[in-house]
C-alpha cells in the first residue's frame, strides 16, 4: 500500500542537445527523479553553411519518453504532479499554422543566417532608436529570423498563424493554447521596454502583422493548463497547470537563485556566459552585452509597486573549448581535466608573464562581432612549460570573462556574488579562485540544473512557494570562494598584462 500522497513539480529543460524532465518533492525541495533524451546528441540540421535548424515535433517525441522514465522511476502518481515549469533553448523560431502545427523545421539559437537582416534594420532604424526601446541590436533575434522566411519563404509564411519561441510552442503542446511572456518577446527582439508593450515600430519595419504575436502571460503564473490530449499523451492528470517559462539563460540564473541586482549567474562549457541582475533599465552602446526582461522583470514591492528587473548576458564563444583543445594538443596524453588542473596549479599565479587571448571560436559579441582568433603572448622557451600553458589558458578564459564584466558595470551593474553549478570549467580550482581573485566577488557553486530550477519556477507561479527564497532554501552550496587579498596584487598584474594583447 502506497504511503500518503506526495506532492511534485514537474520541470523541463529543451535544450539543442537534449529534453530533460526532473520532478521535484515540494517539501524536501529534493529532485527525486530525472531523466533526458536523446541518449546522444540531438542531432542540427545544417543544410547550408551557418544554418542550424530542428524539428520541433522531436522535442515533444523526447519530452515524452523523459516524462516517462522519470515517473515510472520516482513512482508518483499523476495526480500528484501539481505544476509544470518549462526551459528552453533562446531565440529560436516555430511558426505554426492554423492547426497548430509546424510549418517548418525551427530556425534555433544558433544559426546565423538573419544576421544580415537585423544589421540592416539597426542601420534603417538607428541605433538610438533600437538600443532604447529593445536595449540590443535586432541581431540574430527571433524577429530577424521571422524576417528572414518571409523574404525567403513567402508562401510559407503567408500560413503562419502564430510564430513561437521552443518553449512557447512545448507550452503550446501541452495546452492546445499559443501564448508568450515579456521575457520571451524580449529575447527575440519584440518587446518594446519604453512603451512597454510589443515592438510594433520593428515588427512594422520587417512587415510581420502583430496578430502573428501569441497573447501575454506572465513569466509566473497559471499560463495554461495541461489538455486531454497532452495528458494521454504524457500519462499526467488532465488539468495540471503550467506555471512557469523562462529562455535557458535567465532560467540558469534562477535555478542559482539569482534574483536581484548585485548577483550573477554564471556557465562555463564549450562556450561561456555571465548573465548578471541590473536594477534598471540600461543598454550597452556598443551591443557588446544583450539586455533582456529577468523572469522577475516587474517585481512587485510590499506598497504594490514595481520595481525593475533585467538580466544582461555576457556570452564568450571561447571558454571550455580552449580547455579541451589544451587537453588534446599540450597536456600530456591520456590525462584527464583533474590531472591537467593539477599540473596547471604548478605554475604561479600569471603563469610568469604568459597570456592568452581564448578567442578561437568566431566572431566574438564582446569584441564587437570582431573576430580576432586565439593568441599566445610573452612566451619564454627557457621558462614556460606545459604547465604554464594550461594555467595560462584557464586565466585567459577568467580574464576574458572579467573584460566583458567591466562592460557591464559601465551599464551600472556591481557584482557582489557569481553563482555557478559545479560543472564544466567551475570544476577547476585555479578557474574559480582567478574568477574571485580577478573581480573581487564571491563564487557560490551550487547543486542544481536547469530542468530542476524550471520546476522550482513552477512552484513559485503555481503559489506553493511563498517567494524564491522559500522555494530556494533547499539550493546546496556546494563551495564558497572568496577572493584571497593577498593574491589579489598578482592576479590584477596578470589581467592588465592581458588587456595589453587584446585587439582595439
Amino acid at each position: 500500500m502506497k504511503d500518503m500522497k506526495k506532492n511534485y513539480l514537474l520541470g523541463y529543460d529543451v535544450g539543442s542537445s537534449s529534453v530533460k524532465a526532473s520532478l521535484v518533492d515540494v517539501e524536501s525541495g529534493a529532485c527525486v527523479a530525472t531523466a533526458f533524451y536523446p541518449k546522444t546528441e540531438a542531432p542540427i540540421k545544417a543544410v547550408r553553411q551557418g544554418w542550424a535548424e530542428q524539428d520541433p515535433e522531436a522535442w515533444w517525441s523526447y519530452l515524452k519518453s523523459a516524462t516517462t522514465d522519470i515517473m515510472t522511476a520516482s513512482g508518483a502518481a499523476k495526480d500528484e504532479v501539481k505544476a509544470i515549469g518549462i526551459s528552453y533553448q533562446m531565440h529560436g523560431l516555430v511558426c505554426v499554422d492554423k492547426d497548430l502545427k509546424p510549418l517548418r523545421d525551427s530556425i534555433i539559437w544558433c544559426d546565423s543566417r538573419a544576421v544580415p537582416y537585423g544589421q540592416k534594420a539597426f542601420s534603417d532604424l538607428g541605433s538610438e532608436k533600437c538600443l532604447s526601446h529593445l536595449l540590443n541590436s535586432p541581431g540574430n533575434f527571433t524577429a530577424s529570423k521571422l524576417a528572414w522566411v518571409k523574404e525567403n519563404e513567402p508562401e510559407l509564411f503567408s500560413k503562419i498563424y502564430k510564430v513561437m519561441l521552443p518553449g512557447d510552442y512545448i507550452a503550446c503542446r501541452l495546452s492546445g493554447t499559443p501564448a508568450t511572456t515579456i521575457s520571451g518577446l524580449s529575447e527575440g527582439m519584440m518587446w518594446d521596454f519604453e512603451s512597454e508593450q510589443p515592438a510594433q515600430f520593428l515588427l512594422d519595419y520587417y512587415g510581420i502583422p502583430a496578430e502573428m504575436l501569441s497573447d501575454l502571460v506572465p513569466t509566473f503564473g497559471v499560463q495554461g493548463e495541461v489538455n486531454a490530449s497532452a495528458a494521454a499523451e504524457l500519462g499526467l492528470q488532465e488539468g495540471t497547470p503550467i506555471t512557469y517559462r523562462a529562455g535557458d539563460q535567465p532560467n540558469n540564473a534562477l535555478s542559482l537563485n539569482v534574483f536581484e541586482p548585485g548577483e550573477a549567474a554564471t556557465t562555463a562549457g564549450t562556450s561561456g556566459v555571465v548573465y548578471g541582475v541590473l536594477g534598471n533599465v540600461a543598454y550597452d552602446p556598443k551591443s557588446r552585452v544583450n539586455t533582456f526582461a529577468h523572469v522577475n522583470h516587474r517585481q512587485q514591492t510590499t506598497d504594490n509597486g514595481q520595481l525593475t528587473r533585467l538580466g544582461v548576458l555576457l556570452c564568450i564563444n571561447g571558454t571550455g573549448i580552449l580547455n579541451s583543445w589544451m587537453r588534446r594538443n599540450v597536456a600530456p596524453a591520456s590525462i584527464g581535466y583533474a590531472e591537467m588542473n593539477d599540473l596547471a596549479a604548478q605554475a604561479p599565479i600569471g603563469a610568469e608573464g604568459l597570456s592568452i587571448l581564448p578567442f578561437g571560436n568566431g566572431a566574438e559579441r564582446v569584441l564587437q562581432d570582431k573576430e580576432v582568433g586565439a593568441s599566445i603572448h610573452g612566451i619564454n622557451f627557457n621558462i614556460h612549460s606545459q604547465a604554464h600553458l594550461l594555467r595560462a589558458a584557464q586565466e585567459g578564459i577568467v580574464f576574458s570573462f572579467a573584460y566583458g564584466m567591466e562592460v557591464m558595470k559601465q551599464m551600472g551593474m556591481e557584482l557582489k556574488t557569481i553563482r555557478a553549478g559545479k560543472a564544466n570549467m567551475f570544476l577547476s580550482p585555479i578557474f574559480r579562485d582567478t574568477l574571485a581573485g580577478v573581480t573581487g566577488a564571491t563564487i557560490e557553486v551550487c547543486d542544481t540544473d536547469g530542468s530542476v530550477g524550471a520546476a522550482r519556477g513552477a512552484g513559485i507561479g503555481a503559489g506553493i512557494y511563498a517567494d524564491h527564497n522559500e522555494a530556494f532554501a533547499s539550493l546546496k552550496k556546494i563551495q564558497v570562494i572568496e577572493p584571497v587579498a593577498q593574491n589579489q596584487p598578482a592576479y590584477k598584474e596578470a589581467y592588465e598584462r592581458w588587456l595589453t594583447y587584446l585587439p582595439h
